[in-house]
């Protein structure tokens, strides 16, 4: 594989933003997903290109390095104790014992079955040098999505990630874009390094009658006229099943009511909650009868003669 342009992989400019980078590579990873496309080995090649790419930019320390060293960008801390000058193509100082080659360093960084990254990560490094160093495994992104009910509770899901089969617990709370790392399941290290990350993005689906925001939960609730206007009690729904609140006599509609810890659970925090948020509808009676008609006349009578 030819050297990549990260940048152009994401279609994205150098100037772009962690969330520009971010947006980027979600369109394309949905595009190119082999679930999406079957049996497409052009597809399948883009996807492991824009996922190699979103490793590197969407770290903002590797971002750098990369728009410091380029295809060598791995070998960047190296370089530097070395004083090489990317711009100048040589070092600019030397090492006991004469000059130092270009080659201690990694020697022949291109050509190979993969690009300069992998080969960078994966053993060709080493050719040439006296010695091959440790390099830590590539980090693995992947997004998992859940729905809102699923989010309330803490449970465990098996992931399959590079072809292994990974069981993680997922902790109740987990927000919509939230990040959480698994350490040492991304990529084998070269020459006895460590193992890489696995960072995981949640994409949670709201399907439900709540809206969430953070830990608290917003919901409308039809309040019909007549306990509206007496009072009286009804049931109003909550993640933890129903709950029996008062409703005080001549509620207005858009009244707002705090149910205390009915909310959504804290993130890794036991048996803490937010809250939940009523807002009281009114629902008018329809298909009323001849004698409902005639009892509500009365008492549009009785109201005009206060």
């Amino acid at each position: 594989m030819d050297y990549i342009d990260y940048y152009k992989a994401l279609g994205i400019t150098k100037s772009a933003t962690e969330a520009e980078i971010k947006k980027a590579y979600r369109k394309l990873a949905r595009k190119y997903h082999p679930d999406l496309n079957p049996n497409d080995k052009e597809a399948e090649k883009k996807f492991k290109e824009i996922n190699e790419a979103n490793e590197v930019l969407s770290n903002p320390d590797n971002r750098k390095k990369y728009d410091k060293y380029g295809k060598d960008w791995k070998h960047a801390d190296e370089f530097e104790k070395a004083g090489y000058d990317p711009n100048q193509q040589q070092y600019s100082r030397q090492q006991q014992g004469g000059n130092q080659s270009y080659s201690d360093f990694g020697g022949d960084f291109a050509g190979g079955d993969f690009s300069d990254f992998f080969n960078s990560m994966y053993g060709s490094a080493g050719r040439g040098s006296r010695g091959q160093a440790k390099y830590r495994g590539q980090d693995f992104n992947a997004e998992l999505q859940l729905d809102l009910a699923a989010a309330y509770t803490t449970h465990k899901q098996n992931l399959i990630v590079n072809g292994k089969n990974i069981r993680i617990t997922i902790p109740a709370g987990v927000e919509n874009g939230q990040i959480i790392k698994i350490p040492n399941h991304g990529a084998p290290g070269a020459n006895g390094g460590p193992n890489g990350d696995l960072y995981i993005t949640f994409l949670i689906d709201n399907n439900s009658d709540f809206k969430r925001e953070g830990n608290n939960l917003y919901a409308d609730v039809d309040l019909d006229l007549y306990t509206a206007i007496l009072g009286g009690e009804i049931y109003v729904n909550t993640f933890d099943g129903k709950v029996k609140i008062k409703v005080a006599p001549e509620t207005q509609p858009g009244t707002k009511v705090k149910l205390k810890g009915k909310g959504f659970p804290v993130y890794k925090k036991d048996n803490q909650f937010g809250d939940l948020y009523i807002t009281y509808t009114l629902k008018i009676p329809t298909n009323l009868s001849a004698k409902e008609k005639e009892l509500f006349q009365e008492l549009a009578k009785l109201r005009n003669h206060e």
